[in-house]
């Protein structure tokens, strides 16, 4: 064989490996998408839910309820995120991939066919509480998860983009939730969608779970994962006390990051409803549209990131969100556009973090417990700070105290200001030969 054939042979070779990976990096985030799909649509439906699986007779608290039920769920994704982690480090990416999609298939299909309070009373909100909690636990999986196969799948050079993909998946899902809730709501109006049209997003992302575990059974197994022996392990491995840096520094970096997305994803159409008078339908619609427009964004700021590095595209997100929150919020009123404009900005400002958080995250871990790492860093500060973001504005809002959540907001954008400042530029690494 000559010179010529041989490379020949060897770029075949590495384009075969590289569709395989584009192959897989399909299969993983159309799961993601579908997750995210499936637990957004309990906060798109959050004003239905309330009515049906809450005493009707007192709507505020029934409102707060549902949000605080919200909440909890988030609480079991550290669980879920360190259990599926250290499950991943241990048997592999993919297989929790598969385990945790048909957990949360199950669940969300499950709340579609839960009775209604007026059926079978507080069992009603109680079986509800439980089924969120299995959510909970399936997406801290399926999160930290898919986070870790994409960084590790990718190629060095292009991580902050493919890493894109797995933020467009978290756009994606919440915007066919919010679409799917906006066309349904028009097309059987306001009083069905109260009475039983609610339950719909849900046997949707039932079903559509079939085809995802059809996709994620031919998945390619990371490379970095199965390369991972012992003298790797033994290279990489580093102190306790390490890792409980590098942890707290991603829960505090990530706590305005997730605050400022569970705002602008999901509670702000409920308070343009409920508290500005905005039209239900029409206020899904901006949402979707502010969506949108950042889920386009996403992979260009993904590109950048590659080019100028990962901090300071965190800076950028920590000034700008901590900059915007009030006048954006003040913004509201109940006409769609004002709800459109700030979702879409700020969700923009989100994506310059979001969609290079897969990057930062596997280049601040090392393999032997990255599935871990994640999985509890990035569910604690979820479960902390954006599962109760929108019980707390809500709560403000009810007790006229507004100002306290923003006030809250911004600090959370400080913290992510100041933990940024720790982190060392990773742009690039080679997750098997990581500098920590």
């Amino acid at each position: 064989m000559t010179i010529r054939e041989d490379i020949h042979d060897e770029h075949q070779m590495e384009r075969l490996a590289l569709k395989d990976r584009r192959r897989s990096l399909l299969a993983g985030t159309a799961g993601n998408l579908l997750e995210w799909y499936e637990w957004s649509a309990y906060a798109v439906m959050a004003p239905f839910i309330a009515a049906q699986m809450f005493d009707p007779e007192d709507r505020a608290s029934a409102l707060i309820s549902v949000f605080a039920v919200f909440a909890v769920g988030f609480l079991m994704r550290p669980i879920g995120g360190v259990f599926f982690g250290w499950l991943g480090d241990r048997i592999g990416r993919k297989r929790v991939l598969v385990m945790t999609m048909m957990l949360m298939a199950a669940a969300c299909f499950l709340i579609g066919l839960l009775p209604s309070f007026a059926t079978i009373g507080v069992w009603a909100s109680v079986l509800l509480l439980l089924l969120r909690c299995v959510q909970g636990f399936a997406h801290g999986g399926e999160s930290s998860a898919v986070t870790t196969y994409v960084a590790e799948i990718a190629p060095n050079h292009k991580r902050g983009q493919w890493g894109s993909v797995s933020g467009i998946a978290i756009i994606g899902g919440s915007f066919l939730a919010f679409a799917f809730s906006a066309m349904l709501t028009g097309w059987i109006g306001t009083d069905a969608m109260s009475d039983w049209g609610w339950r719909i997003p849900f046997y949707v992302g039932g079903v559509m779970a079939l085809v995802v575990l059809w996709m994620r059974r031919n998945m390619e197994e990371s490379d970095v994962f199965e390369n991972l022996d012992e003298e790797t392990v033994k290279n990489q491995t580093i102190s306790r006390k390490k890792v409980v840096l590098i942890t707290i520094r991603m829960v505090a970096f990530t706590s305005g990051l997730t605050c400022v997305n569970y705002i602008w994803m999901s509670y702000m159409t409920t308070y343009a409803s409920q508290e500005r008078g905005m039209d239900v339908s029409a206020a899904y619609w901006a949402t979707a549209i502010g969506q949108l427009i950042c889920m386009v964004a996403m992979p260009f700021l993904g590109m950048i990131s590659d080019r100028i590095g990962r901090k300071p595209m965190m800076f950028g997100f920590a000034v700008l969100g901590f900059g915007t929150t009030v006048p954006f919020a003040l913004m509201v009123t109940s006409e769609p556009w004002t709800l459109a404009v700030p979702v879409a900005i700020s969700l923009i400002f989100w994506a310059m973090c979001q969609s290079i958080f897969p990057a930062i995250q596997s280049e601040n871990f090392p393999t032997y417990i990255r599935g871990r790492g994640i999985g509890f860093a990035y569910s604690i500060a979820v479960a902390l700070f954006g599962g109760t973001a929108p019980y707390l504005n809500q709560l403000f809002v009810s007790l006229d105290l507004a100002w306290m959540f923003y006030a809250y907001v911004m600090a959370l954008c400080a913290i992510s200001f100041i933990a940024t400042l720790f982190f060392r530029e990773t742009k690039g690494a080679d997750l098997n030969r990581l500098e920590l």
